[in-house]
Parts: structure tokens; sequence; C-alpha cells
């Protein structure tokens, strides 16, 4: 990794730059700027951004266009390890920028690993989408859905309530929430739905537990059932809308899946990115955190099946009708979520499994 960024820092250095200056209107006040200064180092590494994931594919392609000059350098990590690596190169960082689901921000943060920036649109997020300074930032969620085989089942499910009916026994599938983010983030949502908040997690404690006790809940999985459900084996599973659409336009169930986002209420899971304290490139950075904050980089994720963090972002018509709006989205706060992991753990075992 770190000749590759020797190699191509030096590349990058000894390339013109006349020849590559930015074109068209900026797309924020001071964006020519930044961008002369980030093509004098010529390069920008960005950590756990992998390019089939969250669309960063196409973020690279188009960040390359615009900012020829400034060379891209990536890996895919995740988000636990990344923190992990960020700590141990923290007396010579190798990364400008680290992206992890906001949990991960949080340790990054505690452990003064990443700078204060706050990006085109940082003040338009939720205050629970953000670290106040701009230690990180949300740049998209994840959101709890029913994602629906609807070869097996006739009535598609349009809220909790309705998941309850008799008509679903042995039909449902979530994730463990003792040991997994995305079981912990459907119970959230479960207690958004029933009356319960960041801060009083067991409506939806019980409303999970009332679903085992009808017997509509087939079974409760420790890693994600994607290839089970592609496969036809799961009828209901609460998990992620990304993943419902992904299913839909990309691995061939088309009409034979429905994703529906819960109408009494969701949680919407951040994920977040962060500008590397004392990275090599710190302008490089700071223009790559720039362009995926606006409005057309957040429209950009959309693509990837996931939501832009910025609220009001407007997305191209073909995005859109996928994604259509759902205001009973509701944001995580990701610092209540961490402290309540402990209860929901606990909570869970004795009310489900009755330990």
């Amino acid at each position: 990794m770190s000749k590759l960024v020797a190699w191509l820092a030096a590349l990058a250095v000894a390339s013109p730059l006349a020849a590559h200056a930015l074109e068209g209107a900026e797309l924020y006040p001071g964006e020519k700027a930044l961008y002369d200064a980030a093509s004098k180092e010529g390069l920008v590494v960005s950590f756990d951004t992998g390019p089939t994931w969250a669309n960063w594919k196409a973020q690279f392609k188009a960040f390359k266009k615009r900012y020829p000059n400034v060379e891209m350098v990536y890996n895919d990590l995740g988000s636990a390890a990344t923190v992990v690596t960020l700590d141990k190169s923290r007396n010579r960082p190798q990364a400008d920028t680290a992206y992890y689901f906001a949990g991960s921000a949080l340790d990054a943060a505690e452990k003064k690993l990443v700078a204060d920036f706050q990006p085109v649109n940082f003040e338009k997020l939720p205050n629970a989408f953000k670290h106040p300074s701009g230690q990180w930032f949300t740049i998209h969620t994840l959101n709890v859905a029913f994602l629906v085989n609807t070869k097996v089942v006739k009535n598609v499910p349009q809220s909790w309530a309705d998941l309850k009916k008799p008509e679903y026994k042995n039909s449902i599938v979530y994730l463990d929430p003792r040991s997994t983010g995305q079981g912990q983030v459907v119970t959230f949502g479960a207690a958004f739905a029933n009356g319960g908040d960041m801060d009083n997690v067991m409506p939806g404690i019980d409303y999970l537990a009332g679903l085992h006790k009808s017997g509509n809940v087939l079974r409760v999985v420790g890693t994600t059932p994607y290839a089970q459900f592609i496969k036809g084996e799961i009828p209901v599973w609460i998990g992620y809308e990304n993943d419902g659409l992904k299913a839909k336009y990309r691995d061939g169930m088309g009409d034979d899946i429905a994703v529906v986002i819960p109408k009494e209420a969701s949680a919407a899971a951040p994920y977040a990115i962060s500008l590397v304290k004392d990275g090599p490139n710190p302008n490089a950075g700071k223009l790559w955190l720039n362009f995926i904050m606006t409005d057309q980089g957040q429209a950009r994720f959309a693509d990837g099946f996931v939501r832009p963090s910025v609220p009001g972002v407007a997305l191209p018509k073909d995005v859109a009708s996928k994604m259509p709006a759902a205001p009973q989205l509701q944001p995580l706060d990701v610092a209540k979520a961490k402290a309540k992991k402990s209860e929901i753990d606990r909570a869970w075992a004795k009310q489900v499994l009755g330990q």
C-alpha cells in the first residue's frame, strides 16, 4: 500500500497541472482554490470505500473526471478494521479519509484519529448524523424495510402491525440484535413504530417478543441471509432497503420481491466518513469529502440503492421511483444506540429466548 501511494504521489507531482484546470462553474465557493491546493498534493487515499459498495465506483469515476490532477487510492477494510488500522498508523497516517458505520466513527473520534472538517451541506444534516465540529458526518443511510418474496407471500405486509397477522406464521427472519448491527437497528425501528424512541427501546423488544410468541418468526440469524433470500428460502426478511433493491434490480428477483418501508416508522442507520488527523494529503481529502457531500455527489449514492443523508437532495427520476419519499424514516442517534446496546442484548435474550 505504502509503495503504491509513494509511486502515485511521485507520478502526480511530475504531471503538468495547467492542462487539467477545473472546468465549468464551481460546485461550491472555493472549489477551484481547493483543487489547486489538492493538485499540488496529487493524491487522495480513501480507506474502506470498496467500489462495489454504495456506488463508490461511480463516485471515483466522477471525481477523477472533474479533478484529473488528483489520483485516487482506496481499499476495502471493513468499519472496525479501519479504526484499528488508523490507530496503528497514528504516528504516520497513510489515509486521508475513512468511511465506516457511524458507530465506528464514534470510536475513531474517541481515539482522536480524525480531524475537524465541515464539508458542503454539513449544516443541513440532522444533529444525530454528525459530530458537532465535523470529526465525522453521515453521507448516506441504510434503512430498515420489509423484503417480501411475493412468490411465497400473497398479501404484502405494509406495517409492523401487519406482521402480527396469523397469515405470516413461520415466515419472518431478522438478524440477532446481540451480534449484528442490523439487528440492533431493526430493534430501534420496531421501537419507533410502537411508541418508543432512542431513550426507550423496550417497545421494540416487546414487539419482537410478541412476534416470536405468535409463531410468526421462522428464525433469527447471525449473518446476512441475502443468498438464502435470493434463493426463495425466506418469505419475509426484516432487513435493509438497499439489499431488497439490489435483489430486485440487479440480482434477478424483479417483481418477485416487494421492498416496503413500514408505514408507522422505520430507522435510518447512518454511515459516516471522516478527514483523518494529520493525513498526508489534507487538501485532496477535503476536496474528496466536499465532492461526495454536494447535491450531485449525494444523488450519485442513490444509484447504489442507499439514501443520501442530506435532506431534500433531488434524485434522478429513475432513481426516485425506486426509492420514493419515506417521511416515516427516523434517524438513528448512534451515540445513544451504542449506550443502549447492552440493555438490548439483555432484554432481547430474556424476553425472546427466556434466558
